[in-house]
C-alpha cells in the first residue's frame, strides 16, 4: 500500500515497493540513493508521540491551509504530511484524496531531513530524478512531476513532517511565494500546538468538574452530620447527659474521618472506579481502540496480503482509559509486524484489561507468523540500540520504530516482553499498569 485514495480498497504495487539502492554495490552509488534520516530522529520521533496526535481525525483542522497553499504556489496539490518511522500520514490534503503512504516511498522524508538553511526542498522534474522516477505516483496516475516541501519545525532542528505541493508541469516557486508557504506552514505547526494544548485543557476541566462533583455530593452527607449532631448538643445544653454527649461525640467523629478519609482519596487522585462512565476524548476502550487500529493499520496490511486481527477480551471492555501514548506504542509494533510478515501471513493484536482493587493493567500482545528474529536482535530492541533490516517486500527500515516502542513504555513504568525465533515469527507483550 502506498499511496491510497479514499475510495480505493487496493493498488497493484509492482515494485514500487523495491529500493533501487540495494541494486548497486558501489558504495558512492549506494549513498547516493539511500532514503536519509535526520540526524536528531529519534528526537523528532519523541516530539511528535509527545503530542499524542490522532492522525486520521485532523482534517477539519488543516483542510483551509492546504488549499490556501495551493493556490499561493500555483499548484493543483497540496498536503500536510507528518511523517512516523514507518509511515507518512496525510492528515489534510487538497486536490487529491491521501491518508497515508509507506515513509520509503515519500519524497518529504528528504524534507524533513534538509539542512536549516536550505528552507525547503524542491524537485523540478520528479521523472527526471533518479530517487523519484520509478515511484508509483510519477509513473503512474497521477503522473506528478513537480515537488516543493517547507518542514513542518516544532522545535529548532526537529521537523514533524512537511508542507509540500505538487504538480503535473513544472511551477516557478518565487521566493515570495517560498515565503508564503513557509508562513503557513508555521501555521500548520501553530494549529498543532493549540490542538494539544486544548486537548490537555479539555482533559484537565473534565477531571476537575469530575472532582468537583464528587466533593460536592460526597462530602454533604458527612458535614450535615456533624452540624445536625452539634445542634442537637447545643439545643439540649443543660439536659445533655454525659452518655449521650460521648455518643454524640463518637457519631461526630465517625463523620469527621468520612470526611478526613474522602479529602486522602482525592488528595492521591484516586477516585474510585466508575465503570459505567463514557470516555472523553483523551480516553480509549478497547472497542474504540480496536477501531482506531483496524482503521489506519489495515490498509497497510491489505497491500501487503496481509490479514490484521485485532480483537480483544469482554471483561471490563467498556472501561475508559487514557490513550498515554498507546495508537505510538500499538502502531510502531504493528507496522513492524507487518513489514516483517511475508504475502499471507497474518499479524495478530489481542488486549485485555485487568482491574485488581483501584489499579488497571492493560496488556497488548502484537504477533505474527513472519521472519523472526534472534537473541542478539532481541537484546538490542529491549537495550533501545535496535538498527534497520529490509522487510520482506524489500521495505525500507529507518532503526527508529522499536527503540521508540522501548522508550514510551518505559516512560509509562510498563513492561516489554518479546518472544521470537527465526522463521517462526515474533511476539511482542507489553504491559501498562494504570493507577
Amino acid at each position: 500500500m502506498m499511496w491510497i485514495p479514499l475510495s480505493t480498497s487496493r493498488l497493484a504495487l509492482g515494485g514500487e515497493n523495491k529500493n533501487s539502492y540495494f541494486l548497486f554495490n558501489h558504495p558512492k552509488e549506494i549513498i547516493k540513493y539511500m532514503n536519509p534520516i535526520p540526524e536528531n530522529e529519534l528526537e523528532r520521533l519523541l516530539k511528535l508521540s509527545e503530542l499524542d496526535l490522532d492522525y486520521t481525525g485532523l482534517k477539519l483542522s488543516f483542510q483551509d491551509l492546504t488549499k490556501l497553499a495551493a493556490k499561493v504556489a500555483g499548484t493543483d496539490i497540496s498536503l500536510i504530511n507528518l511523517i512516523d518511522s514507518y509511515t507518512q500520514w496525510s492528515i489534510a490534503s487538497f486536490g487529491i484524496d491521501v491518508e497515508q503512504m509507506p515513509r520509503e516511498d515519500s519524497v518529504c522524508q528528504y524534507t524533513i531531513a534538509v539542512p536549516e538553511e536550505d528552507h525547503g526542498f524542491e524537485v523540478k522534474n520528479l521523472a527526471a530524478d533518479d530517487r523519484f522516477k520509478d515511484k508509483f505516483f510519477v509513473k503512474d496516475d497521477p503522473h506528478l512531476r513537480y515537488y516543493f516541501g517547507v518542514p513542518l519545525k516544532i522545535a529548532e532542528g526537529v521537523n514533524l513532517g512537511a508542507l509540500c505541493v505538487l504538480d503535473k508541469e513544472y511551477q516557478d516557486i518565487t521566493p515570495e511565494k517560498r515565503e508564503m508557504l513557509e508562513l503557513i506552514a508555521g501555521e500548520v505547526v501553530n494549529r498543532i500546538k493549540i490542538q494539544f494544548a486544548i486537548s490537555q485543557l479539555h482533559g484537565k476541566i473534565k477531571e476537575s468538574n469530575k472532582v468537583k462533583n464528587r466533593v460536592a455530593h460526597d462530602i454533604r452527607g458527612p458535614i450535615g452530620g456533624i452540624i445536625g449532631l452539634a445542634e442537637i448538643i447545643q439545643l439540649q445544653g443543660d439536659a445533655n447527659k454525659l452518655e449521650e454527649v460521648l455518643d454524640f461525640i463518637k457519631l461526630i467523629q465517625k463523620s469527621g474521618k468520612s470526611v478526613l478519609e474522602l479529602a486522602d482519596e482525592i488528595l492521591s487522585q484516586d477516585y474510585g472506579k466508575d465503570n459505567k462512565k463514557l470516555p472523553t476524548d483523551q480516553e480509549f476502550t478497547m472497542g474504540t481502540l480496536k477501531q482506531k487500529l483496524e482503521d489506519m493499520y489495515s490498509p497497510q496490511a491489505l497491500s501487503k496480503s496481509v490479514r490484521l486481527e485485532v480483537s480483544y477480551k469482554d471483561d471490563n471492555a467498556d472501561i475508559p482509559f487514557p490513550k498515554n501514548k498507546l495508537m505510538q506504542i500499538l502502531g510502531n509494533l504493528i507496522s513492524n509486524a507487518l513489514k516483517f510478515t511475508p504475502e499471507e501471513g497474518v499479524v495478530s493484536v489481542t488486549m485485555e484489561m485487568e482491574v485488581l482493587d483501584q489499579d488497571k493493567i492493560l496488556r497488548f500482545e502484537v504477533s505474527d507468523n513472519g521472519v523472526g528474529m534472534n537473541e542478539e536482535k532481541i537484546k538490542e530492541i529491549t537495550d533501545g540500540k535496535a538498527v534497520s533490516t529490509q522487510g520482506t517486500q524489500k521495505e525500507t527500515g529507518f532503526g527508529f520504530g522499536l527503540n521508540l516502542v522501548s522508550h514510551l513504555i518505559q516512560g509509562l513504568k510498563g513492561k516489554l516482553e518479546i518472544e521470537s525465533e527465526k522463521g517462526k515469527g515474533s511476539k511482542f507483550k507489553v504491559t501498562v499498569p494504570l493507577k
